[in-house]
């Protein structure tokens, strides 16, 4: 029973839930989205005396910020008691190439320590850290919601921004994994 639950779920399972779930959403006439978390804590922490935009009902939206809840609770519980520090799988190509770029750990571990270590090299992490998440602020700010809220809501909704959106971040992505980081990892 315990290798069931340790094993990822297949998509023919996973994928009818996540539509089960946007489907009660829509019905409920929710919307589900990461990034609006952030505005909902601004206007718990009092920012509606600062800014009109923090000034809503957040008390409707806190469903939300136990869904967040729940999604820290669950990668905890799942990387400390059912899945450990597995390693990915990866061809000797992707592990040769890697390690000529200075990542040894590729294979061992399930985050190369050389990228993901705070211990490691002390300001490459916390640049990927800080840099990372301001980008991804600045991103969702601009795009006007997360991914998660363009890729499934937005797109479940047949939202044209949405689908826009979901494109710029596989166009986004796609050019930082094949252009940028090598140029970083050289």
């Amino acid at each position: 029973m315990i290798e069931l639950i340790k094993a990822p779920w297949p998509w023919y399972v996973a994928g009818p839930l996540i539509t089960l779930t946007m489907v009660t959403l829509i019905l409920t006439g929710k919307r589900f989205g990461l990034s609006s978390n952030f505005r909902t804590l601004c206007a718990i922490a009092g920012a509606g005396r600062a800014s009109e935009y923090f000034r809503f009902d957040w008390k409707s939206d806190i469903w939300n910020l136990m869904f967040v809840g729940g999604g820290a609770l669950g990668g905890f519980l799942a990387m400390n008691f059912l899945g450990g520090d597995q390693a990915v799988n990866l061809s000797e190509e992707t592990l040769s190439y890697l390690e000529n770029r200075g990542i040894l750990s590729a294979g061992e571990a399930y985050q190369p320590a050389e990228l993901f270590s705070f211990g490691a090299d002390g300001f490459t992490p916390w640049l990927f850290t800080i840099l990372g998440g301001f980008l991804v602020g600045f991103g969702t700010r601009y795009a006007g919601g997360c991914t998660s809220g363009h890729a499934i809501s937005g797109l479940s909704n047949l939202q044209l921004p949405s689908l826009i959106a979901v494109i710029g971040f596989f166009i986004g992505g796609l050019t930082f994994t094949w252009f940028i980081l090598p140029e970083i990892l050289n």
